[in-house]
């Protein structure tokens, strides 16, 4: 199932594939899916994946495999056979003897709907499998079932699911939509790169309060007029980005914190057409990101 078909759609927000969630409870799923020579495997190191020369995913076969692995179902592809992950940490050896990998961060947005969909669920369950073993609540063991997508407390029989925080990202432009506000991250240093304005969702708060606090945090504009674009998932290291375009009240506020964002920046559409197109004086997101969606919605006129 396709959920969106736009072209203008964020990298890992397609849906490309049939997740077969229903057949998680099959005991044996793993081990009649791992014996079955029409199974492919997605091995993961980190947030990497192998690579054809092509550059796209390489999908092997369960007996490819031959480092330790965490094991999951990820679900059908288009002929009904199973897609399986194999993940590694990155502290561990790759699960699989390979020339050539990428990270998502930096290849989602090459992919095909379908490849950047099953990358994404690959890399978030994959780590949430390697980084999680023990109870948050007791610290005792935990037993991986539902064919990796749980997991049970074997001291205080709690279950846990891998988790996804919400985080907010907001495209500011002016009232009259001709000038786009960006900020500088005090990570991105010395880079001088650009992006919108993002940040979770705090307790107890909605998605429009986050929005207004996360812009006014980072750049002091009050905002109106948010629209909802559409989300992405992002596993680094959980989020689910929520895509929102709002217009600054008044321009003339807009500042750094001097904290998290080192500076701000207004923008005209030609100023953004140069750096979309590689040239200008500052670095924008890359393709593989929601945030070069939220601006390229700008840069068009489709915000």
């Amino acid at each position: 199932m396709t959920v969106h078909d736009s072209p203008h759609s964020p990298a890992t927000a397609a849906g490309g594939f049939d997740r077969a969630a229903g057949e998680r409870t099959v005991v044996t799923l793993l081990d009649d899916a791992r014996a079955d020579a029409a199974t492919r495997v997605l091995a993961v190191h980190g947030d990497r994946a192998p690579l054809t020369d092509g550059g796209t995913l390489q999908y092997v076969r369960p007996a490819d495999v031959s480092g330790e692995a965490h094991w999951a179902f990820l679900g059908r592809d288009e002929r009904g056979a199973a897609l399986l992950l194999a993940a590694a940490a990155t502290d561990r050896p790759a699960p699989l003897t390979h020339d050539r990998w990428g990270a998502l961060r930096a290849i989602a947005g090459d992919l095909s709907p379908h490849d950047a969909d099953v990358l994404a669920v690959a890399v978030s369950l994959g780590r949430w499998l390697a980084d999680a073993p023990f109870c948050p609540a007791c610290g005792a063991a935990t037993l991986v079932h539902a064919a990796g997508w749980a997991r049970t407390c074997q001291g205080c029989a709690r279950q846990h699911f891998p988790r996804t925080d919400p985080a907010v990202i907001v495209a500011v432009s002016s009232a009259d939509r001709e000038r786009l506000l960006l900020g500088s991250n005090a990570m991105w240093a010395p880079q001088n790169r650009y992006s919108t304005f993002a940040g979770f969702v705090e307790a107890g708060e909605s998605l429009e309060s986050a929005v207004v606090r996360e812009v006014h945090e980072e750049s002091g504009v009050q905002v109106t007029q948010l629209r909802y674009r559409s989300s992405q998932a992002w596993p680094y290291p959980r989020s689910l980005m929520l895509g929102f375009h709002a217009v600054a009240e008044d321009e003339a506020t807009a500042r750094a914190d001097g904290d998290e964002i080192v500076a701000v920046r207004w923008f005209t559409r030609p100023e953004i057409g140069a750096a979309l197109a590689g040239g200008g004086d500052v670095l924008l997101p890359g393709t593989a990101s929601i945030a070069h969606r939220l601006i390229t919605d700008w840069y068009e006129e489709r915000a």
